[in-house]
């Protein structure tokens, strides 16, 4: 038996680690909707600083990122929710936002249940928007159901969209299913953003997985296409019409929010905006592209605005920088694609299984901060500058 403290004899085996206590909220009610990426590190960076609620209806964390290798096979890409939040006084709702009042500063949910804040963190992320309907057409989040159509029987895979998004998956499907003829079709350049050295290696290794590329197609609708299935990967939109509805200020074209330089919605200045749903900028960066590269940022960014106007000061505004893209090409190659500040290509590039080692290292990183952050919140000052 270990040392009794205040007077109560410890049971626990030596050695053994104290659960941490939930920590006490120094005021504001603060409500993040979405538990993606960014509404995760914005929930656990203001965890000690306010009354913080998260809602979401997935009990498990999805690591996005990984959802082609879902595609190919890859059993899970999930994480426990509640191991990630368990003690940091953050409440988890399991419920959807079906409406948001922003004069009444009221989220209804799901559940029945109505949420008052003080400021809330609109994280609720972007999804593919589909062109076709029925059994062949997939995107990346019915990874789980392409996965099954796959096993079904070899035939026409037809991967649309030249993005980073699009690479990924039809080489990760091409060396997981060499039974299946894949194809790539995008409307302009593949890899837009990437080098020549850098557009040049993805070429070889889709060629060398026997995945065809086809450029300046453009595709309406899978009916486009003679395919047996396919799979949509353009055409990000921000998620759900919640914003829009609550008479936000957004983009009609990307259903994004529209922001000031501390993340705050132009229109209603209690409401954050993290992640893929905000149409941020910077001044190095520029408009800031839907990505995991952003997530972890403005939502940690969101939070230390949110934190300074708690204590009284006003919010820095965003600073962010691009550094690199990280390119998996099935299990065994990679491209790390060196970036400007604005996310233009250099010429610096790092290919083959040195690059697929980083890649896999970065999107274990991912969790890895979320975790770093739910022990020590301060943490999130390490991820970008002007963080407080």
């Amino acid at each position: 038996m270990n040392k009794p403290t205040n007077g109560v004899p410890d049971h626990r085996p030596r050695g053994a680690r104290r659960r941490p206590r939930p920590r006490k909220a120094a005021g504001g009610r603060v409500v993040v909707l979405g538990g993606g990426y960014a509404g995760m590190m914005a929930a656990l960076r203001l965890a000690p600083h306010a009354q913080v609620t998260l809602v979401d209806p997935d009990d498990r964390l999805t690591e996005r990122v990984r959802l082609h290798e879902v595609a190919a096979g890859r059993p899970e890409v999930a994480h426990s929710r509640a191991e990630l939040l368990r003690g940091t006084g953050v409440e988890h709702l399991a419920a959807r936002a079906t409406a948001l009042d922003p004069d009444a500063r009221a989220v209804h949910t799901d559940r029945g249940r109505s949420l008052l804040y003080d400021r809330l963190v609109y994280a609720l992320g972007s999804h593919t928007d589909p062109r076709g309907a029925g059994q062949r057409s997939f995107t990346a989040e019915t990874a789980p159901a392409l996965h099954q159509r796959l096993l079904t029987g070899p035939g026409a895979l037809a991967v649309v969209g030249g993005g980073l998004t699009g690479i990924e998956m039809a080489a990760e499907l091409a060396e997981a299913h060499p039974e299946w003829q894949v194809r790539l079709l995008t409307g302009g350049e593949l890899g837009p953003g990437l080098s020549a050295r850098g557009r040049s290696h993805v070429r070889t290794v889709l060629a060398r997985l026997r995945a065809r590329v086809t450029e300046g197609r453009h595709v309406a609708d899978a009916d486009d296409l003679d395919a047996d299935a396919v799979v949509w990967t353009a055409a990000l939109r921000a998620t759900g019409d919640l914003a829009r509805d609550a008479g936000l200020d957004t983009d009609p074209a990307t259903g994004r929010i529209r922001v000031d330089a501390a993340l705050r919605s132009v229109s209603h200045p209690d409401v954050y905006v993290a992640g893929d749903a905000a149409e941020a900028r910077s001044p190095r960066a520029g408009t800031l592209r839907m990505a995991c590269a952003t997530a972890l940022p403005t939502g940690a960014h969101a939070a230390a605005g949110i934190i300074a106007e708690l204590r009284g000061t006003e919010p820095r505004p965003l600073s962010f920088s691009y550094f690199v893209q990280c390119v998996s090409l099935g299990r065994h190659d990679g491209l790390i694609q060196s970036v400007r500040a604005d996310d233009t290509p250099r010429e610096t590039v790092l290919t083959g299984r040195p690059a697929a080692h980083v890649k896999e290292q970065v999107v274990r990183s991912t969790r890895r901060f979320l975790t770093l952050t739910a022990r020590h919140p301060a943490a999130a000052r390490l991820m970008i500058p002007n963080v407080s």
